[in-house]
């Protein structure tokens, strides 16, 4: 069966060949009739030349099939074709190849454990002899031969490139690296950014390249400059051996015709505090243009000075063609986390209007010097709200006690764009730390100048500042009521994002482990980390099981095993192999002094400030307290520098108000009949006009969704698959006796299918 099936393997351009080709009046590239790369190509513009579905049969699609995950994991994965085959991530951390016009397996690669979550990338040769899927797990980077489903041993040392080295830090030191976004293909070269956490001291976010065929680093570029390098009098003398971050988390963009890679850089850490880097921070929180062969510098804007609020640009820079001044223009479009919309030459780094610096308020933290000014784009309006204050406040998904409270919260705290985090008092940033536009929040037509954008409107409302003293302080008192080594864990190490109540804040809530997760894979995300959860490697062994049977309630099922690929049981299915590349699962323990959530002492012979300051959470969970519209999508024409239509995202009991964070995790599909779809926070795909924003269709899914949707076609039928494993937040005043969102079992996840309606559909799917 596997191999009748791979016969269908025919026929598709290669991923690597990106010659211009004619389509009416527009000049495309090849990379737009394909979605063998994450975000649909080098360029990540989502864009796709498929003519089938436009705006006069839109509303009749219908699901063609559905392949369930197999499990109650959440997959935020962004499934990817080629030929008519589709790779998804299913069957509790699989890797599955699937039959992209029935669903049907063909093979599994089974227990791939800690996988980077978002996605993998797709190389061929030119002959296309050898084919390869590439992906990151457990800071490791593998590869998997695409038609087989087998490890390529021949890649890295036996399998495996070690993503801790070439750090500057010793690996045995670094909690992580991964990110969970892919990084890109170009040529015989996957480019990369890091994820390596947002404390104190976590490593930094070098750029780099591999070879894809042997795993050998090609280039590394050092985005905390060292001396003698441009930018090192950004920081204070030594910054570099201790100053983390300034890494691309998020996703990167490549201009395949002039080899140029544009990579989106977030913030340094710590990221409230920096009063251990004085100085504008080069190359925190900009827009870097490299080489993408060699990895040599082309040129850089820098979107925050020295960052205190994580305004980290991690959506796609969107890569488009304007009429700017009469002249046609090469550009790229940057959506940071702060609601500017910054646009640029694609080869000069020039703006095309003008961004003045303006001044913004100082710090009052003790050591801290906020930089004075800031960017403000003149021309090009926001895309998100920049201001609140307690009037902005609604009263829709909030009690009136609630209400109250949060109004009497607001007007003590201070606000304003680029207010510094304080010690004395609570501080208001929106977009927040995570407003605005995030991953997947942005796509284009990119010959046509169109930008669109998918944001939430959110703010972060920061507690005031505080020392280790003051939070271990805190800590102590609540150990002292509690009963039991898991429930002290818990309150030291997890009770600020989750809640006290563990239904979550900034978290998700813990309320519903028992199950869904296995000690071992509990075991990887507590000592490894994950998004913004900080590692903790320091919790041993008897405290992280006592921590589980807390969370979990129970002590004897077959979710206490241990993490060994051996000890897991295989998925039913076409099994090819199990837990990639030997040794690739090993959670490695961090040696030293990590001080988990606090961070780690500085490098002995720095000069560093003897106290450092933390924020509480990331002054998340209040998505809902701001008036709606909270998500919102919208068409910028960047010829003009306006913004074209803007229409809420998604709804809550009927009404068009989008959803609380509604962009967050989310993506889109542009169209060149005139369509864009977007996922939304409700647990549906829409399809808009995209020149007017009018809603031309909506798709139900059986769950939320986390991961890019994507869009293809096979033997000239053409398809759309969205990952929907996400339970489907209920907004509302919470109520005495009202249900709530864990009284119900949620529906099976997995990938949905839709198509225009063919009489030999099959909507059960496999």
């Amino acid at each position: 069966m596997v191999g009748s099936t791979l016969l269908l393997l025919v026929g598709c351009i290669a991923c690597n060949s990106y010659s211009k080709s004619g389509e009416g009046e527009e000049e495309v590239m090849t990379q737009h009739i394909t979605w063998m790369d994450y975000g649909g190509g080098p360029d990540m513009s989502k864009y796709v030349v498929l003519d089938e579905i436009d705006k006069s049969n839109v509303s009749q699609l219908k699901m063609a099939w559905f392949y369930p995950a197999g499990d109650d994991n959440v997959y935020q994965f962004n499934p990817i074709v080629v030929d008519s085959v589709m790779y998804v991530l299913a069957k509790d951390n699989s890797l599955v190849a699937l039959n992209a016009t029935t669903g049907e397996e063909i093979w599994i690669h089974a227990n791939l454990r800690g996988i980077a979550r978002r996605g993998i990338n797709y190389w061929e040769s030119e002959d296309r002899k050898d084919r390869r899927l590439l992906f990151q797990m457990n800071d490791y980077l593998q590869a998997i031969d695409a038609r087989t489903g087998k490890s390529i041993m021949s890649f890295g040392e036996n399998g495996l490139v070690d993503l801790k080295e070439g750090l500057g830090r010793d690996p045995k030191t670094i909690a992580r690296v991964q990110s969970a976004t892919p990084g890109k293909v170009f040529e015989n070269l996957l480019l990369l950014g890091s994820a390596p956490g947002e404390g104190y001291l976590s490593a930094p976010g070098f750029l780099r390249a591999y070879n894809v065929i042997t795993g050998e680093l090609e280039w590394t570029f050092h985005t905390v400059p060292q001396p003698g390098e441009p930018g090192y009098d950004t920081w204070p003398k030594d910054a570099y051996k201790y100053v983390g971050g300034v890494n691309t988390w998020g996703e990167l963009s490549v201009d395949v015709e002039r080899g140029i890679a544009y990579y989106p850089l977030g913030s340094p850490t710590y990221d409230y505090y920096g009063a251990d880097r004085i100085g504008s921070n080069l190359y925190g929180t900009s827009i870097l243009a490299l080489d993408a062969r060699t990895g040599k510098y082309k040129w850089h804007y820098q979107l925050v000075h020295h960052d205190l609020w994580d305004y980290d640009p991690t959506a796609a820079p969107q890569l488009i063609t304007v009429n700017h001044g009469g002249k046609e223009v090469d550009a790229v479009a940057v959506a940071p986390k702060n609601g500017f919309m910054f646009v640029f030459d694609r080869v000069t780094g020039e703006p095309l209007w003008p961004i003045e610096e303006r001044p913004v308020p100082a710090s009052d933290v003790p050591g801290e010097q906020a930089w004075p000014t800031q960017p403000f784009p003149t021309v090009v309006p926001p895309y998100s709200r920049q201001e609140m204050t307690s009037a902005d406040i609604s009263p829709m998904l909030l009690t009136p006690d609630e209400y109250k409270a949060w109004k009497e919260r607001l007007d003590t705290a201070r606000t304003g764009m680029f207010t510094p985090l304080s010690p004395t008092h609570e501080t208001i940033s929106i977009p927040g730390a995570n407003g605005g536009v995030n991953w997947g929040g942005s796509a284009s037509n990119p010959g046509k100048g169109i930008v669109y954008l998918s944001s939430s409107n959110y703010a972060s409302i920061y507690e005031k500042l505080r020392t280790r003293e003051q939070i271990e302080k805190e800590q102590e008192q609540e150990a002292a009521l509690a009963e039991g080594v898991g429930m002290k864990v818990y309150l030291k190490n997890c009770q600020a994002c989750h809640g006290a109540d563990r239904a979550g804040l900034v978290g998700p809530t813990l309320l519903d482990l028992n199950g869904r997760i296995s000690f071992g894979d509990f075991t990887q995300v507590v000592k490894a980390g994950r998004g913004k959860m900080p590692a903790f490697p320091q919790i041993g062994e008897e405290e992280l099981r006592a921590l589980y049977r807390f969370l979990v309630g129970n002590t004897g099922d077959r979710s206490m095993r241990g993490a060994g690929p051996e000890e897991v049981e295989a998925p039913e299915g076409p099994v090819v192999a199990s837990g990639g590349a030997p040794g690739g699962q090993e959670v490695r323990e961090v040696v030293g002094e990590d001080g988990g959530r606090f961070g780690a002492p500085y490098p002995e012979g720095v000069e560093a400030p003897s106290v450092r300051y933390y924020d509480d959470g990331w002054g998340l969970g209040n998505a809902h307290i701001i008036n709606p519209p909270w998500s919102e999508i919208m068409a910028y024409d960047l010829n003009e520098g306006t913004i074209k239509w803007k229409v809420p995202l998604g709804k809550i009991d009927g009404k068009n108000t989008g959803t609380p964070a509604g962009s967050l995790r989310k993506g889109m599909i542009v169209t060149s009949t005139g369509l864009v779809f977007s996922t939304s926070g409700d647990g549906k795909i829409y399809a808009f006009d995209a020149d007017s924003g009018k809603e031309l269709w909506a798709g139900d899914l059986p769950n939320g969704t986390e991961g890019l949707p994507a869009m293809y076609e096979v033997n000239g039928r053409h398809y759309i698959v969205v990952t929907s494993s996400t339970p489907v937040k209920s907004w509302g005043p919470k109520t005495e006796g009202a249900k709530t969102e864990t009284d119900a079992p949620a529906p099976q996840g997995g990938y949905v299918v839709f198509s225009l309606p063919n009489n030999g559909d099959s909507a059960s799917g496999k």
